[in-house]
């Protein structure tokens, strides 16, 4: 299932308008047209054998003969039904039989160079005894003398009679010389006439056929030519009967080998488009690669076809051998959608059986279903957001999955909330690697790269960039993640440096607070196992139950369900599900279900469906009458505190409401 949204998406339908422009007849262009990838391995074999070998025959400064199939077509349609072909036509017909007859002996004599397009002429019939008889008959666009004797004898009296037609026109013209106008003699009318001065027409006896467009000159017929223009008219009438039986009778030749000549339209306009396959291939240095039995992908030396060669970096991609999804990774304008939908438009030349960009040495296997999900995806028409579409896309790609399909994902997580979209991505991929599905995506972010990099069956690439000259090398690094590269990406098209520095100074800060996070998590279980020492045995296996569940939560990003939910109590460990990161529960839950919790000594109110715990308090401090204020106080809301139970101080006090809401 290969459907048409893809091939557009993928430029397909580029290349195949391409290679019509170089056909040469309706038919050639019917069958480009018409054309679509084949699932068959026979016929794609078929396919690319014909192409090469016409690509072949077109290196070695041969050209095919098929300049005469313009206009063939609707001839050959009308046979059988009873059509008399006019003599340009039957002329047509010959020129064209000629042409079928150039090509058996031009296939015949590269049988050596291409033997599987030399043997599909084979089976052409040039028709001599017709193609002949239209060699007979005609000379251009006219029917010979010699067409039938009759024909020849009903000339031979209209020459005549134009002879003394002649004759008598000259005579005229002396005997009325000073009433002319000018001494010519043409024809108006079907008549032959002289020209002669308005006001002097009553001196020249005969019939007026015409005038001047100024009306000074009157083109007469002297009476002395009417008796001979009228028996030449009778001839002439006899001339066009017998024309007509002729090209009936040559008609009906070519209306007996109806079977014959509808077969060498088919079999030219194969020819046409095997020829404009070839042509189409040349034009970017096309190569045949190795067809495999299995899905497999092995591009070497890859270049897009519709970009300039010289500009074009070659990719090597490989998917199939050792691992069925590639996460390619690496700075915006790096070229991760060129490389995806490189291989994909590659997959679906090589399908349709035209030569691919790539080395001789790559290898390809057959795709049953090939299915893209690039650019935002917006549908304005049918009101789907960015994300919707993307969905509606990917829902298509894991109902459609199995081991001969191939996927090409641009963007994973964009289009929603990050952590969601990343869990998301995540689950998708794990499915479609359990169906086999060859997959190729782009990312930015961490977390894919992480699973990419940890899952068996997976590989991360890159895009290749130069920090010296902040500028991408579009080359595709198998084995390494990449970095998106966004502030240097950002300085190369413009942006003030104050702004871009702001930005890395923000990013720094993040990727500090991400790392204190991570030391929080640490001490945390280091707490944990310092106080299974101060306290009974609990039973290992409910606190690895717990905290496993607990991580599973945590690292699909989801939220407990109702079901699961528990009441929190100050002192809690919970994962904050917004922050993605932990914290500790200040104060419990109000009437509206708002938890206060610290985070990096910050009072923060979150609602109880954004957070699960992680560990329970149990598990951190000694006893039950921990003084808790040594978690939450400050050093100097501490010393407030132990001032305010001696005494009485003035001004002094303790806040401690949430510093905002969630």
């Amino acid at each position: 299932m290969i459907n048409e949204a893809t091939k557009r998406m993928l430029e397909l339908d580029q290349l195949l308008g391409m290679a019509a422009d170089f056909t040469v007849s309706p038919a050639g262009r019917r069958l480009v047209e018409r054309h679509s990838p084949s699932t068959d391995g026979s016929r794609v074999q078929a396919w690319l054998e014909e192409t090469e070998e016409a690509a072949r025959l077109l290196a070695l400064g041969s050209s095919v003969p098929l300049s005469a199939m313009e206009g063939i077509d609707l001839i050959v349609s009308l046979l059988g039904k009873g059509k008399v072909y006019a003599e340009q036509e039957l002329h047509q017909l010959g020129v064209w039989l000629a042409s079928v007859a150039h090509m058996k002996r031009y296939m015949e004599s590269k049988r050596d160079v291409a033997p599987r397009i030399a043997s599909y002429a084979d089976s052409m019939d040039d028709c001599p005894e017709l193609r002949k008889e239209l060699a007979r008959c005609l000379r251009g666009n006219q029917l010979m003398d010699e067409a039938s004797a009759e024909l020849g004898r009903i000339r031979r009296q209209l020459y005549a009679l134009e002879a003394k037609i002649e004759k008598k026109l000259e005579q005229a013209m002396g005997k009325y010389k000073s009433a002319l106008q000018e001494s010519i003699i043409s024809k108006r009318r079907g008549h032959y006439v002289i020209a002669v001065k308005r006001e002097l027409r009553k001196q020249v006896p005969g019939t007026v056929w015409d005038e001047s467009a100024s009306g000074q000159t009157l083109f007469v017929e002297p009476v002395d030519v009417a008796g001979l223009q009228q028996e030449w008219d009778s001839w002439k009438a006899d001339e066009e009967q017998e024309c007509y039986t002729i090209k009936a009778q040559l008609s009906a030749m070519a209306e007996a080998r109806t079977t014959e000549l509808a077969w060498n339209v088919d079999a030219m306009g194969s020819f046409d488009f095997i020829t404009a396959r070839g042509k189409l291939s040349r034009t970017y240095n096309g190569q045949r690669p190795k067809l495999s039995s299995e899905p497999v992908i092995r591009l070497r030396g890859a270049k897009h076809p519709l970009l300039p060669s010289e500009h074009c970096v070659p990719l090597d991609i490989e998917m199939g051998y050792d691992w069925k999804q590639l996460i390619i990774t690496g700075p915006n304008t790096g070229g991760k959608t060129v490389a995806l939908k490189t291989a994909g438009l590659l997959v679906l030349l090589h399908q349709a059986g035209f030569l691919i960009p790539a080395e001789a040495t790559s290898e390809l296997g057959l795709f049953h279903c090939l299915m893209a999900d690039l650019g935002d995806g917006q549908n304005i028409e049918q009101s789907l957001s960015t994300f919707s579409a993307h969905m509606t896309n990917v829902a298509a790609m894991v109902k459609a999955a199995d081991r001969r399909t191939l996927l090409l994902l641009d963007e994973l997580a964009a289009g929603t909330d990050p952590g969601e979209g990343i869990a998301l991505s995540i689950a998708v991929l794990e499915h479609l690697l359990s169906q086999g599905a060859l997959v190729a995506a782009t990312t930015h972010f961490n977390e894919i790269k992480r699973y990419a990099a940890l899952t068996a069956g997976c590989m991360n690439a890159s895009m290749s960039f130069d920090p010296e000259t902040l500028r991408p090398l579009h080359r595709l690094i198998i084995g390494e993640a990449g970095e998106s590269r966004a502030f240097a990406v950002a300085r190369r098209f413009g942006l003030p440096e104050a702004i871009v520095a702001k930005a890395e100074a923000m990013a720094s800060q993040a990727s500090k607070n991400a790392e204190r996070s991570l030391i929080d998590v640490s001490l945390m279980e280091a707490a944990i196992e310092a106080n299974r020492a101060r306290q009974p045995a609990k039973s290992a296996d409910s606190r690895a139950k717990a905290k496993k569940q607990a991580r599973q939560e945590q690292a699909e990003g989801g939220e407990e369900t109702p079901a699961k939910r528990k009441s929190f109590q100050t002192g809690d460990c919970v994962w904050i599900y917004p922050l993605k990161r932990t914290g500790i529960v200040y104060q419990e839950a109000d009437e509206r279900g708002n938890v206060t919790v610290q985070v990096e000594g910050k009072k923060l109110s979150f609602n109880r469906k954004r957070l699960s715990l992680y560990i329970d308090r149990s598990e951190l401090y000694p006893g039950s009458d921990y003084d808790m204020a040594i978690v939450f106080d400050s050093k100097s809301d501490r010393k407030k505190r132990h001032l305010m139970s001696r005494k009485y101080v003035k001004d002094i006090r303790i806040e401690n409401s949430p510093d905002t809401s969630e």
